[in-house]
């Protein structure tokens, strides 16, 4: 019976580690924090993302985010916009921060036309932006648009 005991012990710690959760991150997004800089060439002050180190950790990795799909004006584009919010809230329409929208460049269109406020995934591999002011802070490149 004692040896039984680190036996299952052993096997329950696996199976554990087998089922961890997903990361959220929304959450881990959200850690991101904002300075204002002046930026020479607009002569204008923007803010500039610190990203932690714990998603400075996962660029280039593959990662999922699970949110509210944001149209653009253009149609069957191969650019999908998801958010933390509804469109009403986001940080385009609403009063959402930059922390909220993340942009997915899809591998390939969507099959088919997806909606407004649709709940999406994307997956892909993850890049950071702090510098490009035409581009979002949050990418997922190669990216698969999951239904």
């Amino acid at each position: 019976m004692k040896k039984i005991i680190p036996i299952i012990l052993i096997l329950l710690i696996s199976a554990s580690a087998m089922v961890m959760p997903e990361k959220d991150m929304w959450a881990l997004l959200g850690k991101t924090r904002f300075v204002e800089k002046l930026n020479r060439e607009y002569g204008m002050y923007f803010l500039y993302p610190k990203f932690p180190d714990e998603l400075k950790a996962l660029e280039g990795k593959e990662v999922s985010i699970t949110g509210f799909y944001i149209p653009l004006e253009m149609n069957a584009s191969n650019i999908a916009v998801i958010s933390k919010f509804p469109n009403a809230e986001c940080f385009f329409c609403g009063g959402a921060g930059p922390e909220s929208v993340v942009v997915g460049y899809l591998k390939k269109k969507p099959g088919r036309r997806v909606k407004v406020d649709e709940i999406v995934t994307v997956k892909g591999k993850l890049k950071l932006n702090d510098s490009d002011l035409e581009e979002l802070n949050f990418i997922i490149q190669d990216a698969e648009l999951i239904y």
